[in-house]
């Protein structure tokens, strides 16, 4: 009798998601949201958000092996969606961005103390973690992804890395595919997500201590993001731009009068509009010893690319960039987006001493009663929070920007300004940058914890369960 191989490995995966359910039932949305579909010789199982897709014999054989190996890998999977992995990969590094999500993953799961999916993490594991929290609290995709990215691990160990953690197929995140349809999955996962949040906040203690740092993981991927870019249309103002008004043209009348007339339109279109565009704002770059020179450059760099957009912003514009400590130490008048990049390419900071707000607000109140920041719209400053505020509030939209830290929370702005936390990873280096350059040595943490004999008895473990080894990893990855 032929064997049901696409029914066998449904099975399998219904199996898998109902025994995860019954130690963790506040994942039920997250379990239940996917439809299952055989992809016979691919050879893994992977995931697009809303299928997942498997190779029977490669399920079969995985449940034949241990059966917490397939409970495993349906959270793996489920996990990736949770955080949103498939959808905020944005232009990172794929190789980079792939194993980050997948440490990021495992990290969780390590955590959990539930019969279901636990097993002896190994040692290197163990280290990896280690040497990960020592720079943050916190291990999320987007953190280890910079780390992995400043640092640079080499070749090899970066394949030692991938063979480690290595789980699922990751290429049904890169398929070609119609963007509303990759929208909507990102949506019902946020509202997935948030959901399963509240559930697990909702828990009483004792379910609580078996989740790991499920709830911490989830809470911050779900915290929300600042727009950096709605937040500068705060500072917009309005005039009148030369632009066809869509708003007034009337395209029948317009069109029914050249017809009629050979070359009289009825009704010309209004050659003007009045739009909320920037005209001039300054950036105040606080340059204690707090700030660092990337920090700063990277924020610039993320502000050029926003200014860039035409559809928000004139193309002319007056923008004051002040460094300032505990004085004002110089202030740069920049015209477009263009001259911006250059400014922060070549950025040299001046200062270095202790922080304080006042002299910036003084110095561009004597620049308004002057009449040069006459169509001044908002101030915005480039802090760590920790300074002297002006006790008046200015006659302009001000707000404070900074790095998000640990202790964030406690740090206060006066009433009058806005409070704006931006996350690490969204001002991240480029690679190749100062910082991507660093070198291998800065992971010689995980370089050690991931040897040769590590490399061989990893490999080894994953053919060993049906898992494909480290000469494998590069058919997925890429």
């Amino acid at each position: 009798m032929a064997v049901d191989k696409s029914g066998l490995g449904r099975q399998i995966l219904l199996s898998s998601r109902n025994a995860l359910y019954l130690s963790m039932r506040y994942m039920d949305l997250a379990f239940s949201a996917f439809e299952y579909e055989m992809n016979a010789g691919n050879g893994f199982v992977g995931t697009d958000g809303g299928k997942i897709y498997y190779d029977t014999h490669f399920l079969a054989h995985l449940y034949e092996q241990e059966k917490r190996l397939v409970n495993r890998l349906y959270l793996h999977m489920v996990l990736h969606c949770l955080l949103r992995h498939l959808w905020r990969r944005g232009d990172r590094d794929k190789r980079y961005w792939n194993l980050a999500c997948d440490i990021a993953v495992e990290h969780v799961i390590d955590s959990l103390n539930l019969s279901v999916v636990r097993m002896k993490t190994p040692g290197r594991r163990a280290f990896i973690y280690d040497s990960l929290h020592k720079e943050q609290k916190v291990l999320t995709a987007e953190r280890i992804y910079l780390y992995l990215l400043r640092y640079g691990p080499e070749d090899k160990n970066l394949k030692r890395l991938e063979a480690e953690f290595l789980v699922d197929d990751h290429n049904y995140w890169y398929k070609d595919e119609d963007p509303r349809k990759s929208m909507s999955q990102k949506q019902k996962w946020d509202e997935i997500s948030q959901k399963t949040q509240t559930r697990i906040e909702t828990m009483g203690e004792d379910p609580g201590r078996d989740r790991g740092n499920m709830l911490e993981t989830v809470r911050t991927e779900n915290r929300e993001r600042y727009q950096y870019r709605d937040f500068l249309r705060r500072f917009a103002v309005l005039r009148e731009e030369l632009h066809i008004d869509p708003d007034s043209f009337d395209q029948i009348f317009y069109t029914y009068g050249l017809s009629l007339y050979g070359n009289m339109p009825l009704i010309e279109p209004l050659e003007s509009r009045e739009v909320k565009k920037i005209e001039q704002f300054v950036i105040a770059i606080d340059t204690s010893m707090s700030c660092s020179g990337p920090q700063v450059r990277s924020f610039l760099n993320e502000t050029c690319s926003i200014l860039r957009d035409r559809e928000s912003f004139f193309r002319k514009m007056e923008i004051h960039i002040i460094q300032c400590d505990a004085s004002v130490q110089r202030d740069d008048i920049l015209h477009d987006a263009g001259e911006l990049e250059k400014y922060a390419e070549n950025l040299v900071l001046a200062g270095g001493g202790g922080t304080d707000f006042r002299p910036v607000f003084t110095y561009v109140e004597q620049l308004r009663a002057g009449g040069e920041l006459a169509q001044l719209r908002g101030l915005i400053y480039f802090t760590d929070g920790q300074g002297i505020y002006p006790r008046r509030s200015p006659g302009y939209d001000t707000a404070f920007v900074f790095l998000r830290q640990p202790d964030d929370e406690l740090v206060k702005v006066p009433s009058w300004a806005m409070k704006v936390i931006i996350e690490p990873e969204d001002l991240e280096e480029p690679a190749g940058s100062a910082a991507g350059a660093a070198g291998a040595g800065g992971v010689s943490g995980i370089a050690a914890a991931m040897g040769r004999n590590d490399i061989a008895e990893a490999a080894g473990m994953h053919e060993a369960a049906g898992m494909p080894g480290a000469a494998d990893v590069q058919r997925r990855k890429n």
